[in-house]
């Protein structure tokens, strides 16, 4: 509990409420069915079970801290769902320089990510340049 405790206080949240959360997200157990197969039930050590209806906004909770630290390097986080975008731009003149915070920053939101219990898929992982037609040859 100490680090669901921990988390959620920054949001405010303690006393009654917390005890609550806590209510709900210990203990839980959960299995896979496919078909006619039952797996056996597992207890959760970390996590909410998968479909619950808090899920969703305490996903958005336990993943605040990765739009501060993509911020940090100057750039603009959108988050959906499981899904993150970093938006930035720069003048051509200095693309060396978004290369270079661009690369930190994706190497920060690994190790975020890792610390934090969450897999960054490198297979999802692209880059989009955008320039103009005059301006594309600058970007090689």
């Amino acid at each position: 509990m100490s680090a669901v405790a921990g988390h959620l206080a920054t949001f405010g949240l303690n006393g009654p409420v917390l005890a609550w959360f806590h209510s709900y997200l210990h203990g839980q157990s959960q299995c896979v069915r496919r078909g006619m197969y039952k797996s056996p039930f597992v207890q959760l050590v970390c996590g909410v079970p998968q479909g619950s209806v808090l899920g969703p906004i305490l996903f958005i909770m336990y993943t605040a801290d990765l739009i501060a630290l993509v911020e940090q390097h100057g750039f603009c986080p959108h988050l959906y769902a499981d899904d993150t975008q970093i938006h930035g731009s720069n003048r051509p003149s200095a693309i060396h320089d978004l290369q270079q915070r661009l690369s930190a920053c994706i190497d920060d939101v690994h190790s975020w990510m890792s610390s934090n219990r969450l897999q960054l898929n490198t297979n999802k992982t692209e880059l989009l340049w955008c320039a103009t037609a005059r301006r594309q040859h600058q970007l090689l």
